[in-house]
């Protein structure tokens, strides 16, 4: 080895948990994933289901779509292939993120959860001050929020701000055209 003269010595550390640092294990070292990620069942289906899909239909479709551009001939001016090969790029960074995500998940039922406060997984009925409009959010993981769906990332603004609040609490969450208040109308663990 380059950089190595007589009487160095080489050593390599290996994590194990001890009394004194009961939580020190491979992962510490880089091995994997250092956090889990709370969800709900019905996500972690969701991202099985993607993850499924394209191992078993998106990956096949695209080898033959990447075989049917080569036969093309010259690749370099290939505008097929090389939309062939970035698609293919995108599922498999897509595979290896669900892979990750899926074996770190921490599935929550929220209808095991109760209490007056907000939390994760609870649906949220909201009064927003300024357009008296109601809405109606369930707190979900990062990796299941939709707000089309009407689930709500605990690490959004909005949920960050409700965390903790209490039915007839009032917020103020900042956004991009000035704050918005809402007042919290119900909470309900489903």
């Amino acid at each position: 080895m380059a950089g190595l003269g007589p009487g160095t010595v080489r050593a390599f550390v290996v994590a194990t948990p001890t009394p004194a640092c009961p939580n020190v294990g491979p992962k510490d070292l880089g091995f994997g994933p250092l956090q889990k990620f709370p969800m709900t069942a019905q996500g972690l289906q969701r991202l099985e289901d993607e993850l499924r899909t394209l191992k078993s239909v998106e990956r096949p479709a695209i080898i033959v779509a990447i075989a049917e551009a080569r036969s093309h001939g010259d690749l370099s001016e290939n505008a097929e292939y090389h939309a062939a090969r970035e698609r293919q790029s995108f599922i498999e960074g897509r595979i290896q993120e669900l892979e990750e995500v899926v074996g770190a998940a921490e599935v929550i039922d929220p209808s095991a959860l109760s209490g007056d406060s907000i939390k994760f997984g609870a649906h949220v009925r909201l009064l927003d001050e300024e357009t008296e409009k109601e809405s109606t959010y369930q707190i979900v993981g990062v990796y299941e929020a939709d707000i089309k769906a009407k689930r709500l990332s605990v690490s959004s603004p909005l949920a960050k701000s409700l965390i903790g609040k209490k039915k007839g609490d009032t917020i103020s969450v900042p956004a991009p055209g000035g704050d918005r208040s809402y007042e919290i109308l119900n909470i309900q663990f489903i």
